[in-house]
């Protein structure tokens, strides 16, 4: 038997999952880590605890399978994108790694439309300068901590430091790279026009390669490290979007994904590149080569329910401790007990900012319609609702841009849910289906390193092979009526509070 490993270095932890080549799952491990919030609007992690958590994975799937490492065609890894690492001469990580979900570059991203030209620089990059982009942050430590930024000799994303640290390499792929703010999207390279007007050397940047390919193999020391054979190839892999839609089947057009992670995510495939003028949703490379994808983002999505959970539901969690079960399981039971609408009350998860549609640093949550008959319950299903609603503004975008998907794919933490997915396909207007395999990115890239490795002829292959998909939840008609009503007050309220998000941010 041969086997494929599937590395997923998330925001909250680390997934590693073993599986043979017809995607059966082996063996998984989840290891998981602390992100820093230093200041308002911040957000940070160690790079060490990416790596020592993927340390701990592999070691552990090795051990729970009991196979011989040799018998591992080849690795895959996906991570959360746009995270800055910065290295010296040595190797050593500079500074703490400035996530996806920091807020701290509004600044540096006029700078970047300064220098570049805001239309030239969407029509070379696909997408916008934004603050969580990566472009953003290193000029952010460049004209904030010279001091760190006159060391660093190499930048990379979360996974391409793990790729580092495995093979030894310094290397990126398509689908992440796109995610700087760097790349000609189009010429899926970097832009040198782009390098130039920004000042940043070419140099620190790292190679970049399609994603099926074979970028490195592991190494004596991190065979040492994990338990891995010497010589097993590692190919580019995927940014976490890009290898949940390989996950998921998303490789062709027409099919689309929506997920519910920390982030939320609306997706599309499209073999003919697409770019929103207005900036407001991502075009990136995916990981089929040749081939682009278009998504929406919202930042505080599955963030907005752990947030909520960990702040409110004490007690909730506590009987869930002594039912042994999810927490979320107790939650979504008694969501579903509250009507649509929450008894009036609306929520926007702008937690962390926002990305699509509003591009919005400064904005952040608010309950609209609070009152004194709420329960803890009725403010639950709201947020719930409120995610929905932000994934329906990505959504609407898409269709702006003639991208109308027959059916969705619900995917992440959040698509394990009935009830998120019933509320999915009646504010989407579309049949929302999961696929049989749960394991999303880990599942993706694993093919992905099969394609690397010869064990599939194309990515779409691949996907075929492995990919099943459960019945649909279709939406229900009386139910897309009352959304419909609620979900026209939700688009109502970022325009009447927008001045006053901006008033707060400068207190």
């Amino acid at each position: 038997m041969e086997y494929l490993l599937g590395i997923d270095i998330g925001t909250s932890g680390t997934k590693t999952v073993l599986f043979d080549t017809n995607g059966a799952v082996i063996a998984s491990c989840t290891v998981e880590y602390p992100m820093q919030q230093p200041q308002n609007g911040w957000a940070e992690q160690n790079p060490d605890d990416w790596w020592n958590a993927v340390c701990q994975g592999i070691q552990a799937v090795l051990k729970q399978s009991a196979i011989d490492a040799k018998s591992i065609r080849g690795i895959g890894l996906s991570g959360q994108m746009h995270s800055l690492v910065m290295l010296d001469e040595e190797n050593k990580v500079l500074r703490p790694a400035i996530l996806w979900c920091d807020q701290r570059t509004a600044a540096e991203c006029e700078e970047i439309y300064e220098r570049v030209g805001k239309e030239r620089y969407i029509e070379i990059t696909a997408n916008p300068a934004l603050t969580g982009f990566t472009a953003g942050k290193i000029l952010w430590v460049r004209n904030h901590e010279p001091e760190i930024y006159s060391k660093c000799r190499h930048i990379l994303l979360a996974k391409d430091y793990v790729r580092f640290r495995l093979c030894g390499v310094y290397a990126t792929e398509v689908s992440d790279a796109s995610g700087m703010g760097l790349l000609d999207v189009p010429q899926r390279c970097w832009s040198d026009e782009v390098l130039t007007k920004l000042e940043i050397e070419p140099e620190l940047l790292a190679k970049v390669y399609e994603s099926p390919e074979v970028t490195g193999t592991i190494t004596e020391d991190a065979a040492a490290k994990t338990g891995l054979a010497v010589g097993t190839p590692v190919v580019g892999g995927a940014g976490d979007n890009a290898a949940a839609a390989v996950g998921t089947g998303v490789v062709e057009d027409g099919k689309a994904f929506a997920t519910i992670g920390t982030s939320g995510v609306v997706f599309a495939h499209t073999s003919q590149l697409s770019v929103d003028p207005k900036g407001r949703v991502h075009t990136f490379c995916c990981a089929v080569p040749g081939a682009w994808h278009v998504m929406g983002v919202t930042l505080a999505a599955g963030q907005s329910l752990k947030w909520y959970r960990d702040q409110f539901c004490g007690l909730d969690c506590l009987e869930a401790e002594k039912q042994n079960v999810d927490p979320y399981v107790l939650l979504d039971k008694a969501a579903e007990q509250v009507p649509i609408g929450s008894n009036r009350l609306l929520y926007l998860p702008y937690l962390m900012g926002e990305r699509t549609p509003h591009l919005d640093p400064d904005c952040r949550g608010a309950f609209v319609g609070l009152s004194g008959m709420h329960t803890r319950y009725d403010l639950l299903r709201a947020v719930m609702e409120g995610v929905t609603f932000s994934l329906r503004d990505c959504a609407e975008i898409l269709r702006e841009m003639q991208v109308r998907p027959t059916e969705i794919l619900a995917c992440g933490g959040g698509g394990t849910s009935p009830l998120w997915r019933q509320m999915l396909a009646d504010v989407l207007g579309c049949p929302v289906a999961t696929t049989v395999s749960k394991e999303g990115p880990a599942l993706g890239v694993a093919i992905l390193a099969g394609v690397g490795a010869g064990v599939y002829a194309s990515v779409e292959e691949g996907c075929r092979k492995l990919i099943a998909v459960n019945a649909s939840q279709a939406p229900i008609a009386s139910n897309v009526e009352k959304y419909e009503a609620f979900y026209k007050v939700y688009q109502a309220l970022y325009p009447a509070l927008k001045e006053q998000y901006h008033v707060l941010a400068g207190l």
